[in-house]
Formats: C-alpha cells, sequence, structure tokens
C-alpha cells in the first residue's frame, strides 16, 4: 500500500554534513564571538558620536575598542561610515542611550566567559555612558 522511504532524511543528512565540517563550537567560543559582536555593536555607536560630538575621549574609546576587537578576533573590525546627520541633543542622547544598552551586554558576556579585558572596558564604556545620560550608581 506504501511504498518505504529509501533515502536518508533531511535531518540525518544535515546532522552528518555538521560533524563532518566541525560546525559545532565550544561554549567559550561562542561567548568570544557574541562578546565581539557586542563591541563591535558598541565601535559602531562610539563612531557616530564621534562624528556628531567630536572628543578625545571618544577617539580613545573608539582606538581602545578597535585594538580589543582585533586581538579577539584576529583581524581589524569592519567599520561603517557614520550616517549624515544632524547632531540635535535628543540623536545624541539615543546613541548614549544605545551605547549604554550594548555597554552593559558586552560586560554580561565578558562576565560570563571571564574575559577581565574585554570586562573592564565594557565596565567602563558603561559608567561613561551613564553619566552622559545622568544615571548615577550612587543613591
Amino acid at each position: 500500500m506504501y511504498e518505504p522511504i529509501r533515502t536518508q532524511s533531511v535531518h540525518t543528512m544535515a546532522a552528518q554534513n555538521c560533524s563532518m565540517r566541525g560546525l559545532h563550537r565550544s561554549r567559550e567560543e561562542e561567548l568570544d564571538i557574541r562578546l565581539a559582536g557586542h563591541l563591535t555593536a558598541l565601535l559602531t555607536v562610539t563612531d557616530e558620536l564621534r562624528a556628531l560630538a567630536p572628543s578625545g575621549a571618544l577617539d580613545e574609546a573608539a582606538e581602545r575598542l578597535a585594538d580589543r576587537i582585533t586581538r579577539m578576533r584576529g583581524h581589524g573590525p569592519l567599520r561603517a561610515a557614520p550616517s549624515a546627520g544632524e547632531a540635535t541633543p535628543a540623536r545624541v542622547t539615543a546613541l548614549h542611550q544605545r551605547a549604554h544598552t550594548l555597554a552593559g551586554q558586552a560586560l554580561v558576556v565578558a562576565t560570563t566567559a571571564g574575559d577581565a579585558p574585554g570586562e573592564a572596558l565594557a565596565a567602563e564604556r558603561l559608567r561613561v555612558h551613564a553619566t552622559a545620560l545622568g544615571i548615577s550608581g550612587e543613591e
């Protein structure tokens, strides 16, 4: 009545292909990839802030972020050109909020991964953006 299945299932073939190519990563590798991604996103927002409100502190922060990403990945990060636009206070505040969120995410991943240099850098950026937003850690 029914014809038997003569081929392997798609899922079986996919599992064999993955194991042959070694696509499984360790937890540490996954955390490193996530941390590098968060730091790269933070670098992008930092570059946007640098374009809107140039400062030596932001230049130094961008350099340190790029250096940390390079050490993690083995090559320099891809950097987007800052978008054109007006430096309104609302836009600068929104960028600081985004940077604060990204620094917090990077801090969580760096702490989980046990990456002390990444943790220190993320914590520093978190404090700087919190200060720019008027967020105080002491109450």
